[in-house]
């Protein structure tokens, strides 16, 4: 289940949109761990509306062209991981933090590997 439900990220959104407190505040007041999460939120509704702070439930998969893309803009520019996760249409900046850790220990070939475990033989089958 999601730690923060879509109403409360909208009515902490909508606060701080309408200057009812900065994010520091705002993130106190709700009892948010960190200020940076409210900053994710308030992107992410800029950019894809209230459709922004919905939980994707369904696991998106990715090119390993469209990874290397993310990957080539994050080494190429000063951009943050999260505007580069906006720009290319994804909520999820931290599937791009994944990506250059594996391209930077495995090059390539480890954004080319499938997710999940390798399927287990099975032994003393006729």
């Amino acid at each position: 289940m999601a730690k923060y439900s879509f109403e409360f990220k909208c009515t902490i959104v909508q606060e701080y949109l309408n200057g009812k407190g900065g994010y520091k505040f705002l993130s106190k007041k709700y009892g948010l761990p960190d200020h940076t999460q409210l900053m994710k939120w308030v992107a992410s509704s800029k950019v894809f509306g209230e459709k922004g702070l919905l939980r994707i439930k369904k696991n998106s998969t990715y090119s390993v062209q469209f990874k290397k893309h993310a990957i080539e803009l994050y080494l190429t520019t000063e951009i943050s991981y999260c505007e580069i996760a906006l720009e290319l249409g994804m909520t999820n900046s931290s599937l791009i933090v994944n990506w250059v850790q594996v391209f930077r220990a495995s090059g390539i070939k480890g954004l080319s590997k499938p997710k999940g475990r390798p399927p287990q033989m099975k032994y003393g089958g006729k």
